[in-house]
């Protein structure tokens, strides 16, 4: 499909940090009528990072846990990559992926927290949805791939989403949602999602999160709060990072003994 062929489409990117629900979000949001995204493409969770070479991915970045500390991560419509020959290009790479057919394409990756402002200057036509899970389940799920301390994780955790915080102001299209409140009202927000991006549901074959996975690692948290021979350390991140994590309404002490704050509240961000 040639480029004068593209300009009905819309692209959906969605954002959030491995292990905020973006792979079943991403999935679902395909499911939706008119809506084509990445299957079957043979590389890690069909994340089309891995399916262009004109931007850097998360891992050359870094990785899981680092990426958005390296400076080369974070792009914006002043970035140098954006040259009509490269966008051109990364519509080629991805448009070999998505079903012709189908006029609303959607992209997957972590990364694009961060690479919002690029992305709608390269997609003028762009809509972006971004999930936000709690910290704490977020920064353990991710210790297996990231090899660094939770602190490290924490600071990680808040360096891109401030640095979202700070995008989002030049963006014209944006959806947010916390992956506590997916969990409790996917139906809502698939709803609300579809509107946003000028659709609707037509399947009932929707992927569903529960709110076990949060819990497990919340509990795992508060042990390390009140049993674990190293408590002194975790008192003294969680005292730390508390008051910066509140502005996002995630607690990581206050309530811990009733356990009334510390799964974070919910709701659209």
């Amino acid at each position: 499909m040639g480029n004068k062929n593209r300009g009905n489409r819309k692209y959906v990117f969605v954002c959030g940090l491995q292990r905020s629900g973006t792979s079943v979000l991403a999935r679902n949001i395909a499911k939706l009528e008119n809506c084509t995204g990445f299957k079957n493409t043979g590389v890690l969770e069909d994340e089309g990072q891995y399916l262009q070479d004109i931007y850097l991915t998360d891992h050359q970045c870094g990785g899981t846990g680092w990426y958005g500390f390296d400076r080369r991560a974070h792009l914006t419509e002043a970035s140098a990559l954006l040259t009509k020959e490269k966008i051109a290009r990364l519509l080629t790479c991805w448009h070999s992926y998505w079903d012709p057919a189908k006029t609303i394409c959607l992209e997957k990756t972590p990364g694009n927290l961060i690479m919002t402002r690029f992305l709608q200057a390269a997609f003028p036509n762009a809509y972006f949805i971004v999930i936000r899970r709690h910290p704490v389940p977020v920064s353990m799920a991710s210790q297996k791939w990231s090899m660094s301390s939770l602190h490290s994780l924490f600071e990680h955790w808040l360096r891109c989403h401030e640095l979202f915080n700070m995008d989002k102001k030049y963006l014209r299209n944006v959806y947010e949602l916390t992956y506590e409140d997916y969990v409790e009202n996917p139906e809502r927000h698939h709803n609300q999602i579809a509107d946003f991006i000028g659709t609707k549901l037509m399947s009932d074959q929707i992927e569903s999160l529960s709110s076990v996975h949060n819990r497990k690692y919340l509990n795992r948290w508060l042990s390390l709060l009140t049993n674990s021979p190293w408590k002194t350390y975790y008192l003294y991140i969680a005292s730390k990072y508390e008051p910066r994590f509140a502005k996002y309404n995630y607690f990581l002490t206050e309530g811990v003994v009733a356990n009334s704050k510390i799964s974070g509240a919910t709701g659209k961000g």
